[in-house]
């Protein structure tokens, strides 16, 4: 969720002026990237509205798990189902709040649920109360095999190579390694926010040392503001995907993709190569803007790869993008290029139901 310090001035101005949305959600089946896969896998978007940052985490009990961000920013929500589309009328749980004062009292961000060694853990961006662009990741942790049940305890707050503006977390295994990978403002670099990674001790703390894997530098990384944010990995076909968000969170979102041989070593910047291209972009045909900050899960024959993510049906926002609500959760069909690469396609028509 690329979340940038607005200029006070530019606060002052918006200061009041939440946009409601102009326009509501019409269901619409996901069709995919390749010709076919809507008539065998109907996914009715949006899946859920106003959640941004969507994670959907498929569990060993055959459960879809979801979180994502209230456009509050006020608390962490949960919803679980036995098949994806179960997920727009599941039953939503809300599993921590923030904080009245002090830290993690402000901008609750982008949550990400992931099981690790039999304890869950939900990994998110919050800010002080007295200092609401003081965004900091930080970790729960819930031993219940159950996490709408038992306690959420906090870990604390990922210490980094920096104390600065990061957010954005995401862990993934490979090879025996557990990573995180997150947005951060490098000092000294005329950017928002680059795309870093680093091996973890522990689910809560780093080992070190961070590499930065992408920075923004091509145009469409650096319209309104300079950011490589959200990451997310998917391995296949021998090699490790990442893709990341660019640019502000108005219709110039978009997502960019770093690919890894998975033999090497994934520390060595230079063993990923980033796309000089975005390869999932806004779309008038369809009417949707803004894709980004997604996830990867799979679908209910354990087999097909599902692209999360999050976007807007209409390109003309009121003031500030972080004050309009209406980023819905979308989901569809990740399709493969022959030469084992990621099909992206374009963000699916809402249209009525088929």
């Amino acid at each position: 969720m690329s979340h940038h310090p607005t200029p006070p001035t530019r606060r002052l101005l918006l200061q009041g002026a939440l946009a409601v949305g102009a326009l509501g959600a019409v269901p619409g089946v996901a069709s995919a990237a390749t010709p076919g896969a809507a008539e065998r896998h109907p996914y009715v978007n949006p899946l859920v509205r106003n959640r941004a940052d969507p994670h959907i985490h498929r569990h060993t009990d055959r459960h879809y798990y979801f979180t994502a961000t209230a456009p509050e920013y006020d608390r962490i929500v949960l919803r679980r189902s036995r098949t994806l589309r179960g997920l727009a009328t599941a039953e939503e749980a809300v599993v921590w709040r923030k904080h009245g004062s002090g830290d993690m009292g402000a901008h609750i961000w982008a949550p990400e649920i992931h099981h690790i060694d039999g304890t869950w853990y939900i990994y998110f961006a919050a800010a002080p109360s007295d200092d609401v662009w003081k965004i900091r990741m930080w970790v729960l942790e819930n031993r219940s095999r159950d996490p709408f049940k038992g306690t959420w305890t906090e870990k604390g707050r990922i210490a980094t190579a920096w104390d600065t503006f990061s957010l954005d977390a995401t862990t993934f295994t490979h090879r025996g390694s557990r990573y995180l990978a997150w947005a951060q403002h490098e000092p000294g670099m005329d950017n928002n926010t680059a795309v870093f990674l680093s091996r973890m001790a522990n689910p809560w703390t780093l080992a070190g040392p961070q590499v930065r894997l992408t920075t923004p530098e091509y145009d469409w990384e650096c319209v309104g503001f300079k950011v490589n944010e959200g990451p997310s990995v998917i391995r296949r076909n021998g090699r490790l995907f990442m893709t990341y968000s660019a640019s502000a969170t108005d219709s110039n979102y978009c997502m960019g993709l770093l690919t890894a041989d998975d033999r090497g070593d994934l520390m060595d910047p230079a063993n990923w190569t980033k796309s000089s291209r975005p390869v999932f972009t806004s779309n008038d045909s369809t009417r949707q803007y803004g894709p980004g900050h997604n996830s990867f899960t799979v679908a209910e024959d354990g087999r097909t790869d599902v692209l999360v993510y999050h976007a807007r049906q209409y390109k003309e926002i009121s003031g500030d993008p972080l004050h309009d609500p209406n980023r819905h959760t979308r989901i569809q069909r990740l399709g493969w290029k022959p030469d084992g690469t990621p099909d992206f396609g374009i963000p699916v028509a809402d249209g009525p139901r088929g």
